[in-house]
Order: structure tokens, then sequence, then C-alpha cells
């Protein structure tokens, strides 16, 4: 998911402000393990392993309770792994991004007969904001914590935003803080404090068509079209049945630049003119 891709870019990208915030220690040398743990496919796309010196550090994202496998076996499933390759110290940690009241949200422990693992759980609606605006790579996260006015502290992500001096940088914190910041924040909100042109311009989001049309190449026209949905949920919340249909019926070509013209729509309409559009590709 969308999502799952922008927290794993933000943590390869800043491995040591992950490193302080989850596991309260200056980070020595860290090597991102590009590892599949291979024995049977498991939901390698959607986490990330950071390895210090000491341990391991396991980041996984969530942005819906339910999982298959479920949420607390896939974490003893990839303990083992890990401690089988590494055999070191391993620091499991879960951050849910969206508000829930589900007992997986609040469950740390895979209990069976002869078996208890435990792991963190970060419920991001009940973290505090200061230690996450204080770094660039976590003030996507910051957007999601704990406030009374998630108005004024979008205003504080986007001033401290402001203040990052590397353009490019500053482009990719931008547009990732767009994408979470849609969970819970008005679209019409976070338009107001950030240019949509600079998330067309950022690494992430080409990463993101990229994968997509990668995808598109390994899997054909479905995997693209997933992407596409995926994109105009975030942009429109919910899609009339109708439109639907009408995007379902365009060829890979035609769902390419929909995706990418995705980001200047900013109400139901836009989406229609487009697709009734003598420019739309045929």
């Amino acid at each position: 998911m969308t999502y799952d891709n922008t927290l794993k870019y933000l943590v390869e990208q800043f491995p040591d402000q992950f490193v302080r915030w989850l596991l309260g220690s200056e980070p020595d040398e860290i090597q991102i393990l590009k590892t599949e743990l291979s024995l049977e496919p498991i939901r390698a796309d959607a986490v990330t392993f950071l390895k210090t010196t000491s341990q391991i550090l396991h980041l996984e994202v969530q942005t819906l309770p339910s999982s298959t496998p479920p949420l607390p076996l896939r974490m003893l499933d990839y303990w083992v792994r890990l401690q089988r390759q590494y055999g070191c110290d391993i620091e499991q940690v879960v951050i849910f991004l969206k508000p829930t009241t589900s007992e997986l949200a609040f469950a740390e422990q895979f209990t069976a007969r002869n078996t208890s693992h435990r792991y963190r759980i970060i419920r991001m609606w009940e973290q505090p904001p200061e230690p996450l605006l204080a770094a660039p790579g976590l003030l996507p996260l910051a957007t999601l914590a704990q406030t009374n006015s998630p108005q004024q502290l979008l205003e504080q992500v986007a001033a401290q935003v402001n203040m990052i001096e590397e353009k490019a940088q500053q482009q990719s914190i931008t547009a990732c803080v767009q994408l979470l910041a849609g969970l819970i924040l008005d679209k019409e909100l976070i338009q107001q404090l950030f240019r949509r042109d600079i998330m067309r311009e950022s690494v992430i989001y080409q990463e993101i068509l990229q994968e997509g049309r990668e995808e598109g190449r390994e899997e054909g026209r479905q995997a693209q079209l997933n992407l596409v949905l995926r994109l105009l949920h975030r942009q429109l919340r919910e899609l009339n049945p109708d439109l639907q249909a009408q995007i379902e019926a365009l060829s890979l070509a035609q769902l390419t630049e929909l995706g990418e013209a995705s980001l200047d729509f900013v109400s139901e309409a836009d989406l229609v003119n487009w697709l009734d559009s003598d420019e739309t590709p045929k």
C-alpha cells in the first residue's frame, strides 16, 4: 500500500532518527537489511529491518487492524526467522497509523498453549508530537500524533518542513506529509498548507508511480488499476460506482496517465472532466 511504501521510504532515508525515537538510544552503525527471510512468502513489502551492532529493529506499519496471517502470529513468525538468521536481540515495533478501537491495536502478545511472544504496539494518535516535530524524517508521522487541534499541529509540521534547506529532501518530506495526513485530515486543509506540485516532483511519489509501472509490467493491467484506485481514494475519499466502472475499463496506458493526473483533482468533477476529455489517451 501507499502508506507502507511511504513509511518504508522514510525509515530507509532516516534510519538514525527512527532508532533514536523507537529505541531511545544514539545509533551507531546502521544497516538496512534487504532480506526476504525466505521460507514461505510474507508481507516483506510492509516491513523494514534496521540492524545496529547490538540488535535488529523490526518495524511494521498498519493502517487496518486485520491482516492475513493475523498480526500476532506474523510477529512471532518474523522473530523466529530473524533469530534463526542473525541470532541477536530483536526489537519488534508495530505502528498503527489510523485511529481504531480494534483489540488488535491494543494486543502486544501472541499466545498459544505452549508459546508466548511479545512485541510493541505504537498507536500514533496517542503519541506526543514533540519528538516527531524535532526530526525531519518523523515530520510526516507528527501529523497523526495526539492533539486537540489537528489544524494547528499540521501548521507546526508545515513550518518545520519549510525550514528544511535541502530542496530535494524538502520535496520528499512534503509529499510524505501529504500522504499520511490524508489518513485523518481534510484534503482541502492539507492543500492550503502544501502545494500539490511539490508532491509530483518528489522522489517518493515518483517511486510510487514507478512501482505501479513495474507491477504493471510484471502482473499486468490489474496492478496498475489497483494503484490508480488507491491514489483516487486518497484524493477524493470515495468513488461513485459508475465512475469506478469507467476507470476499470481503461487501458494500461490510460490508467498510467490517470494516476499522474489525479494529483490535480480537487473534486469528483475533475475526474469526470478527465474521463470525458479529448486529452485522455485512447
